[in-house]
């Protein structure tokens, strides 16, 4: 993407972003409308959905804000107000509440509201793994507040992505595998990966966006103690000790550790977590125990804010969106077939 088509992008996510309440701790956009996937070509961009996140302190302010603004984007939940919206948005699913088909200053967007305490969770301890794992993929920051928990939350998260890809990945690997790596983590176990998503979709992500990743990355790697970093040959050389990999197993988030736990220790048996991680980490098929425990953790989010998605967008925008989904992934499918 050239200087100016990135500046004008810039402007027309920010121009959006002034149709919303202000009062927003994050808003970031992402996705291939923003940045460009393998296989698209540049004048294709402009035509995708333009994707956005707003982390907000005080959800139901915000919606019945949103709701004087836009009330038009919501669906028949807006005559229960914003209060019963908050609810459901917290409470069920990944904690995120989307309106989906906007059309929006001549542009079609969805966009998800989160309250900042739910992110900060996600963030640090991979709860669902939902808002955290479209955060290990490049995106455009539009507004942050500054605030010490969030920022710290949003770096504890990319280390965390970088120790779990270092678990899954052989002793020696190319920069390139491990963003592959990276970016698919919260793919694993996401049903949509079956249904609706182009299947080649993480690969396309990291061969076009290889230096926003290593924007992303690449200090975090060098300052790593774990890992040789051979920058200029693009190549990387991890511990994979059973002393390395329980290090790396012990700085995993909380909610990972759990998932680990649960595959590995038979009922009533009831060791603690160290110990548990300690056999884990001895293990040859280390990867797999984490791969299995990442994926414990994204496939009911996915699924259960999949549900919810129905009431949020309404039927008839469930029915439209599902439809470019499947028309993805039927392109994705004709271009391996060619």
């Amino acid at each position: 993407m050239t200087s100016s088509a990135i500046q004008s992008t810039g402007f027309t996510l920010r121009k959006i972003l002034s149709y919303f309440p202000q009062d927003v701790s994050l808003a970031f956009a992402y996705g291939s409308g923003v940045f460009r996937q393998s296989g698209t070509k540049q004048s294709q961009i402009g035509n995708n959905m333009l994707d956005f996140v707003f982390a907000v302190d005080d959800p139901i302010t915000w919606h019945t804000m949103n709701m004087t603004r836009n009330r038009n984007h919501y669906s028949f939940l807006k005559y229960l107000g914003s209060k019963q919206i908050s609810v459901l948005q917290n409470n069920y699913g990944a904690g995120v509440y989307y309106n989906t088909l906007v059309p929006c200053d001549g542009k079609m967007i969805k966009y998800g509201v989160v309250s900042t305490d739910n992110l900060i969770m996600d963030l640090l301890h991979w709860k669902t793994l939902y808002v955290a794992g479209r955060l290990h993929k490049p995106v455009k920051i539009l507004t942050q507040n500054e605030k010490g928990k969030l920022h710290t939350a949003l770096i504890s998260n990319l280390k965390s992505a970088v120790t779990a890809a270092f678990l899954m990945l052989p002793e020696s690997f190319s920069e390139e595998e491990l963003y592959i790596q990276i970016a698919g983590l919260s793919y694993s176990g996401d049903f949509r990966m079956i249904i609706g998503e182009d299947r080649s979709k993480v690969l396309n992500i990291v061969k076009a966006n290889m230096s926003h990743f290593q924007k992303l990355y690449s200090s975090m790697l060098e300052e790593c103690p774990q890992v040789v970093y051979k920058h200029t040959q693009g190549r990387l050389e991890i511990d994979k000790s059973p002393e390395g990999q329980f290090t790396q197993l012990m700085a995993l988030p909380k909610t990972l550790q759990q998932k680990i736990t649960a595959l590995v220790d038979p009922p009533g048996k009831n060791r603690d977590v160290e110990e548990i991680l300690l056999q884990v980490a001895q293990d040859p098929d280390c990867g797999v125990v984490v791969e299995l425990g990442i994926s414990g953790i994204v496939k009911p989010s996915s699924l259960s804010q999949s549900a919810k998605g129905i009431l949020t967008a309404g039927v008839k925008k469930t029915v439209s969106y599902s439809m470019r989904k499947m028309f993805k992934m039927w392109k994705g499918w004709r271009k391996k077939d060619s």
